[in-house]
């Protein structure tokens, strides 16, 4: 055990004794502790005095405006141009490609053969207008106790294809599959016309086969002259006409039987 004891004596020599802690540390003046006045004698107008270099220095006071602060953050570059190109966006129905001018004019186009067509309108891929005449030819056979839309929109899409094929291989330009069908489609507009009669006329008689060839005459006469001012094919409306009177001639057969 005396060993142990001369090891403990000899393992840290320091001169702290416990009378040091009366005299002034942690920093603070000996002259005077400000923490021993009594209560209500403290000057709290006097600083208080830090003499150790680790010791934060006190802040300077506020000497700004309450409730008026300054402004330090200004808009970034990127943000100010991503809010000017929110006001320059176009509207949805347009981004969507619908255009109400231009459906109201094709269809005003087709509801009058004779009209010239205007090439740059007709060639736009519209299929707003198409899927609305086909919704509305196929209510009207329903009118007609006939429950055809399957049949409606297999023969429609049959028939653009067979179209699309052919009219690439008449003109110079070429032509998308969704310009044919918008065509076809808006040209089915006299088609409707046919099947309101049917429901409340029969169409099996010779006022109805009458009836029947002019509509469908009207139809391939509005789309043959779509497509040739569209295209540039000049001199071949009979040629486009024949094919477009066969496509609405099954249509007219679905309508009358």
């Amino acid at each position: 055990m005396s060993g142990f004891d001369n090891f403990n004596t000899d393992f840290y020599q320091s001169s702290y004794s416990v009378d040091d802690q009366n005299q002034a540390g942690y920093g603070y003046n000996n002259a005077e502790t400000p923490y021993k006045q009594p209560y209500g004698q403290y000057d709290y107008s006097q600083p208080m005095a830090y003499s150790s270099p680790g010791m934060m220095a006190p802040q300077q006071p506020y000497t700004g405006q309450i409730f008026q602060p300054t402004q330090t953050y200004t808009p970034s570059t990127s943000q100010s141009m991503y809010s000017s190109t929110f006001d320059d966006e176009p509207p949805l129905l347009e981004e969507l490609g619908i255009n109400f001018d231009h459906i109201w004019q094709k269809t005003l186009t087709v509801l009058h053969p004779m009209k010239v067509a205007d090439g740059s309108i007709m060639n736009e891929t519209d299929l707003a207008g198409p899927m609305v005449f086909c919704l509305a030819f196929g209510a009207t056979l329903l009118l007609s106790g006939k429950i055809q839309f399957g049949y409606v929109y297999g023969i429609s899409a049959i028939g653009c294809l067979g179209m699309y094929c052919l009219l690439n291989l008449m003109s110079m330009t070429g032509v998308s599959f969704g310009c044919v069908a918008s065509v076809l489609g808006y040209c089915l507009l006299p088609m409707i016309l046919l099947s309101s009669f049917g429901v409340l006329f029969s169409l099996q008689g010779m006022m109805g086969i009458i009836l029947t060839a002019a509509i469908i005459g009207w139809c391939s006469l509005s789309a043959s002259k779509i497509f040739i001012s569209a295209l540039a094919m000049d001199g071949q409306q009979l040629l486009v006409a024949y094919p477009c009177a066969l496509l609405y001639g099954v249509f007219a057969l679905i309508s009358v039987f």
